[in-house]
């Protein structure tokens, strides 16, 4: 079968990966010719498609991942969407851009994943203890040698190129802040004004700083590639065909923008308007009678009064230590020795 005559036809490339979720024979690229530009694509794997102008400067390496949590649907739905666009000619390109469908089987199930959580396991977590023992393991090397390669291949950061990865989610819990983003540990650089207005201008205006490193994908990019790179969540897990498009108006004008413009202006970022949290506490889970002592609606961000216990580890109790103190990312069916629960306080952005 003559894949990329059949992507050009119907520009569907989140069928092609459904329909090839353990990978493909070998990977493949082809050419794309609209407005006298011409664009090479190249498909390196299942889910896995990069687009290049051919003969254009660029200063702006783009990866969207997207489906690191299967059942995660609007932004595979937002990814497909600019993929079409890209492939029919309909959204012009003027910077290199990479998208990553990052778990397909788990996408084909509707499940966050299949053995084993794929967001905890890049900066080489994937090698650890057992190895490389199931697919999703697999999968984050894989996807971190992609990340590597695609920014290499742009060119040195010395050389003023932008490198840049939104890992974009939704949350399994309703939020308070319905789109949030974590901005990954920095290693004491200064935390970036223009990313922190793109994502006020992307609708994204609640912000957690991360200070320690963690084994997620956007944290693998900061620390290994130098990119600005974010977990960006887009509001709550819902089933294919059920996200409402209203909700995604600004983030699908944004990344628009940074693929289709040489240099966007998004506006200059005024502090003020933005919910700045700091992650205070991590409670992994390490016993089997593990319970949070909240209801499974409870939004995140919902803040406890201190002395409140918010999680029996058996004889461990996690108590609320600050005022504001408050949840997110709850989820008691962890496995062992993972997180469970991430408490934030409000924080402001250093000078």
């Amino acid at each position: 079968m003559d894949y990329s005559q059949q992507l050009l036809e119907n520009g569907d490339f989140l069928s092609f990966t459904r329909n090839n979720p353990d990978g493909i024979q070998e990977s493949f690229t082809f050419y794309l010719t609209n407005s006298n530009q011409q664009t090479q694509v190249s498909i390196l794997d299942t889910g896995v498609i990069c687009f290049e102008p051919v003969d254009m400067e660029t200063n702006r390496d783009i990866v969207l991942s997207c489906g690191v949590h299967g059942n995660e649907t609007a932004p595979i739905e937002i990814c497909q969407q600019l993929i079409k666009e890209l492939l029919q000619g309909t959204l012009t390109l003027k910077q290199r851009v990479l998208f990553l469908f990052g778990n397909p089987p788990a996408i084909n199930l509707g499940s966050r994943f299949v053995e084993e959580n794929l967001n905890r396991l890049f900066s080489g977590a994937h090698s650890d203890d057992i190895g490389l023992a199931n697919q999703e393991r697999k999968r984050a090397k894989a996807l971190e040698d992609y990340v590597r390669e695609f920014f290499d291949q742009g060119g040195s950061i010395a050389d003023n190129r932008q490198r840049l990865h939104y890992d974009l989610h939704t949350a399994i819990r309703g939020s308070k802040n319905d789109k949030f983003a974590v901005y990954p540990f920095n290693h004491g650089k200064p935390r970036d004004r223009q990313q922190l207005q793109f994502l006020y201008a992307s609708g994204v205006n609640t912000i957690l700083l991360s200070n320690s490193p963690t084994t997620t994908f956007s944290y693998f990019s900061v620390n290994e590639c130098c990119a600005h790179a974010f977990t960006v969540e887009l509001g709550k897990v819902r089933p294919f065909g059920e996200n409402n498009p209203d909700d995604f108006v600004q983030i699908n004008e944004t990344l628009r923008r940074l693929i289709s413009e040489d240099e966007p202006d998004f506006g200059e970022l005024d502090p003020d308007k933005l919910n700045l949290f700091e992650i205070y506490k991590t409670i992994n889970r390490h016993e089997e009678n593990f319970v949070l002592n909240f209801a499974d609606d409870v939004q995140n961000f919902t803040d406890f009064p201190v002395g409140y216990v918010l999680a029996n580890d058996g004889d461990t109790a996690h108590e609320i230590t600050q005022p504001g103190e408050a949840i997110i990312f709850p989820n008691a069916d962890v496995a062992l020795g993972q997180r469970a629960l991430l408490t934030v306080i409000p924080a402001k952005l250093s000078a």
